[in-house]
């Protein structure tokens, strides 16, 4: 029997190529299933949050939605968006070369932090994209202190 030296290593290699195998099954079935996804309506829209000196704003790409179909709740701290691209057939199914948007509902939850005054909440819609403006409480803005100098 021959000795064999052991690398600690070499099972993390295993390990990792394991783990390798799985995304790859996983995303070479996502890519069969990809024309089930997009008849369920499996999407997300994409957003952008950032921070003013007042505010935080967030702004969601939602094209092709009516105002009526976009819901915007907020409770116990959290932001929820909610709504429903609709796929339109003006155009038989069949004559269709390819169809590469999603369409369907969708949900996005944010945790808001505790500055924000959820009484101020403003929203508006134009263009295809959800700006959402939600203003800091008067005791989170950062203030500035003057140093007097003797």
């Amino acid at each position: 029997m021959a000795i064999v030296r052991w690398n600690p290593l070499d099972d993390l290699l295993g390990l990792q190529k394991k783990m390798n195998k799985i995304f790859e099954e996983s995303f070479l079935s996502r890519k069969a299933s990809e024309d089930e996804e997009m008849s369920s309506g499996l999407w997300v829209p994409a957003v952008d949050i950032y921070e003013t000196g007042s505010d935080i704003v967030l702004k969601a790409e939602l094209p092709e939605i009516n105002q009526k179909d976009i819901q915007i709740n907020i409770e116990d701290n959290v932001l929820t968006l909610k709504g429903e691209r609709k796929f339109e057939k003006e155009t038989k199914e069949e004559n269709y070369h390819r169809i590469e948007r999603s369409y369907g509902s969708f949900s996005r939850s944010f945790t808001l932090p505790g500055s924000v005054d959820k009484e101020k909440v403003k929203a508006s819609y134009k263009n295809g994209v959800l700006k959402i403006t939600m203003p800091k409480k008067e005791e989170s803005k950062p203030k500035q202190v003057t140093i007097d100098v003797d």
